[in-house]
Formats: structure tokens, C-alpha cells, sequence
């Protein structure tokens, strides 16, 4: 029996504690109903398997990036220090890059197996994994001449994180502003949901949030939260010649202290059946309300 025969079977190196519970769980209710159990058909059935970078120690200044967007934006930064980069012949030619190239840092050529080895049966690496150091944002302090934030209340989901930074960056907001703590830090899978927009904002981590929105206030912006019960509709509620806006998590939104202390509450007004959004959809809707707003400022 090969090693992915057994992949799906009772103690085979795929399973998990919590799998075995969920399937003994699944076929006693089938049993209940005069079913047969779930049999595997084939890989898509079988649980998920974790690569082996995942069983290692992670150091906090290794970050590993995948996926050709990701990776071909990593590429072209130059503040990115790139330790190495493992690839396919198929995804070098889709990044154009030569097979002889000469590169500062080891190319090795390699299956998309192996990658799949590293990674994990749930990492889309299109053949392109770098092993790199993480990137340095500037301070609070000198956010520049930007006109536009994204500030994040505890929104934990690195998947949503990274859509955010995606749209951040497609309406030229200057950083993305979150917590050390209840936010997903820079990794892989950040970076492969921002489609290569990691590497094109600051995304700075702060202690304290409220104070740290108090000196957001302090170099000019206005600061205003999302929340269903803001007093006013986000198209009427914005203000200022520079705009932070700030989101909460989904579910419990802005915590009270951050309530307190922005400088108002808006609300995006919906007129379906659906009342709530996933919170990188909201701060899309926001991030294009205040750019045409500032647009118009500028303008006037």
C-alpha cells in the first residue's frame, strides 16, 4: 500500500484528532438513518494534508510566500530580502524568468510535488514558493502624504486581511493600520489573499489601538468608524482633506473604547433583504465612498 493509500483510513499520517471525531460523528448519524458510511472517492475527499514547513518551528523573521501574483510582486519589490526560491519550469516561464537566470539568492527547480510536500495539500502555490524575510514597515509616525488609512479593530481572518489590503491598494490608501495582538501577522496565506497588494502598503502593527488613533488624528486625519448603528449614512457622514477609516471584526464590530474614540460613527445603508456584510466587502464599499469624496475635495 502506497502512502497515499492509506491517507484517509484510521491513524494514517493525514488524520487528525478532531477528523476522526467529525466522521465517527457523521457516520453514526448516517447508521441512524439506514445509510452506509462515507467512503473516499478520491483525493478531493480525503482530509487535508499539512506540508512540512508547517511541522517545524517557524523563526519570527522567516516568512514563506506562494502563488505567481505573490510571488512575481515580491519579486519586483526591492525592500523584500529573499532568501530563497523554489519553482517549477512551468511557473518560471509564466513569471518570465529564465531557467539559467542569475538571481541574488538560490534558485532550485522543483516539482509541484515538492512544493506540495512543504506547503500542504491546501496551499495554491501555482509552482512559486520564496523563503523570505518579513518587510519592514515606516512608523506611525510618518505616514507621509497619503490621504487615505485602513485602520482594523481585531479583525482576526488573514484571508479577509488580505482582500482588505487588496482593495486598499486598488483605491491608494497609504497603510493599513492593525493590532499586534488578534490580528493575523504577515504569512503565506495573508499574502496569497492580497494577490501581491502585501507588498504595495504599509501594513503597520500597533500596541494600543485608541492611542494610536489618537495620533492618526493628531497628523491630520479624520477618523471614522464603520458600525451598523452610526448616526449617519457613510455618504454623508464623511469629512476632512485626509480619511481614516476604521473596521471592526465580524460579528462584535468596533470594540467600545474604539467607539469612543474616533472622531464619528457612519453606517453603510443597504437596501436588500441582506443588512450585514463580510467586512473586506464593507471596507471596499468605504474605501471607494471616500476616495470619490476626498476626489471631490481635492477637486474643489
Amino acid at each position: 500500500m502506497s502512502k497515499d493509500d492509506d491517507a484517509g483510513t484510521t491513524g494514517s499520517n493525514r488524520d487528525t484528532h478532531y477528523a476522526k471525531l467529525r466522521r465517527t460523528h457523521r457516520d453514526a448519524k448516517r447508521d441512524q438513518q439506514g445509510l452506509p458510511p462515507v467512503q473516499p472517492r478520491d483525493k478531493r475527499d480525503l482530509p487535508a494534508r499539512k506540508g512540512t514547513l508547517y511541522g517545524e518551528k517557524m523563526t519570527p523573521d522567516t516568512v514563506y510566500l506562494y502563488g505567481l501574483h505573490t510571488v512575481r510582486a515580491a519579486l519586483d519589490n526591492p525592500a523584500r530580502r529573499i532568501t530563497s526560491f523554489r519553482a517549477t519550469r512551468n511557473a518560471l516561464m509564466r513569471l518570465e524568468i529564465a531557467e539559467d537566470a542569475v538571481l541574488p539568492f538560490p534558485l532550485e527547480m522543483v516539482s509541484p510535488q515538492d512544493i506540495d510536500r512543504l506547503l500542504g495539500d491546501d496551499a495554491v502555490h501555482q509552482g512559486a514558493l520564496l523563503e523570505t524575510a518579513p518587510l519592514k514597515p515606516r512608523p506611525l509616525a510618518d505616514l507621509g502624504d497619503t490621504r487615505l488609512l485602513v485602520i482594523l479593530d481585531q479583525v482576526t481572518d488573514p484571508h479577509n486581511v488580505g482582500a482588505i489590503m487588496r482593495s486598499a491598494v486598488a483605491f491608494g490608501a497609504g497603510a493599513l493600520v492593525t493590532t499586534q495582538r488578534h490580528s493575523p501577522q504577515e504569512s503565506g496565506v495573508l499574502a496569497k489573499a492580497a494577490s501581491g497588494a502585501l507588498e504595495m502598503i504599509d501594513h503597520i502593527e500597533v500596541r494600543n489601538l485608541a492611542a494610536a488613533i489618537e495620533e492618526i488624528r493628531a497628523q491630520g486625519f479624520v477618523t471614522i468608524g464603520l458600525d451598523s448603528e452610526g448616526p449617519s449614512p457613510i455618504e454623508t457622514g464623511l469629512s476632512g482633506g485626509k480619511i481614516a477609516l476604521v473596521l471592526g471584526a465580524e460579528g462584535k464590530g468596533l470594540r467600545q473604547k474604539t467607539r469612543e474614540t474616533v472622531d464619528t460613527l457612519v453606517r453603510l445603508d443597504m437596501p436588500g433583504a441582506i443588512k450585514s456584510l463580510n467586512v473586506s466587502n464593507a471596507t471596499a464599499i468605504a474605501l471607494y465612498a471616500a476616495q470619490q469624496f476626498l476626489a471631490r475635495d481635492g477637486a474643489a
